[in-house]
């Protein structure tokens, strides 16, 4: 995924009212931006850290820029615009870097599926049936360990026992963990902030649920998915 133009390089001064965050330009000037993450992306930006944001170029926003990549307390890149996950793994799917979803003929996106009304973020198909994919960001680090979710979150519950019951009438589901993280190197359920989803995520991997994870490239010019990490149950 290239960034066009690439993105411009910024101090982070602070992230507030969820979805907004003061930033001091290389230049000195102080302005607001979008952030585009619901999360509480603990440990994902520091005050006074570097971070990137991109500019759409339409002067008519009211927050015509957008908040894409923090530098994090241990020093690692985290890509917070959750926004940018179904992409990159479509990307990675469709240029043959997720050697585990080849084979398809056909992706689309934001289908309807499931008992509690939900839509699942990409489903492939082909001659040997379907596979339901959904993806999450992951951008929540202790050290070199990865989590998922960083704030209690139902929604991510209820993805799960749908994929659970896709599971159990034979239909292959997956849960892809998108990992925005540089520093990240395995990937768990954050048992001690969302015991819920923990129990939900076991439940559907003892269902057949197929968990994978693949860690990002972050810089500037682009992001990409670039390799497998081991997903810790």
């Amino acid at each position: 995924m290239k960034f066009t133009p690439q993105l411009q390089k910024a101090t982070l001064l602070r992230r507030y009212k969820r979805f907004l965050a003061d930033v001091e330009s290389a230049s000195g000037d102080v302005f607001t931006i979008h952030c585009p993450n619901t999360g509480s992306m603990k440990n994902c930006w520091v005050e006074g850290g570097d971070c990137w944001y991109s500019d759409s170029g339409n002067p008519k926003r009211k927050y015509r820029h957008t908040l894409e990549i923090c530098t994090t307390p241990d020093g690692a890149l985290a890509g917070v615009n959750t926004g940018r996950a179904n992409a990159l793994v479509e990307e990675a799917i469709l240029s043959g870097v997720v050697s585990e979803l080849q084979g398809y003929e056909s992706l689309r996106r934001e289908v309807r599926y499931g008992e509690e009304n939900s839509r699942i973020d990409l489903l492939l198909s082909g001659a040997d049936g379907d596979c339901y994919v959904e993806v999450k960001n992951v951008t929540l680090a202790d050290g070199a360990q990865g989590y998922f979710p960083d704030a209690v979150s139902a929604r991510g519950a209820k993805h799960l026992r749908e994929l659970q019951k896709l599971a159990e009438s034979g239909v292959r589901a997956v849960l892809f963990y998108c990992v925005q993280h540089s520093g990240i190197e395995t990937v768990q359920a954050a048992r001690e902030i969302d015991p819920a989803y923990a129990e939900a995520l076991d439940s559907a991997v003892d269902a057949g649920v197929q968990v994978l994870a693949y860690r990002a490239n972050l810089g500037a010019e682009g992001v990409e998915l670039v390799e497998a990490l081991p997903f810790l149950p």
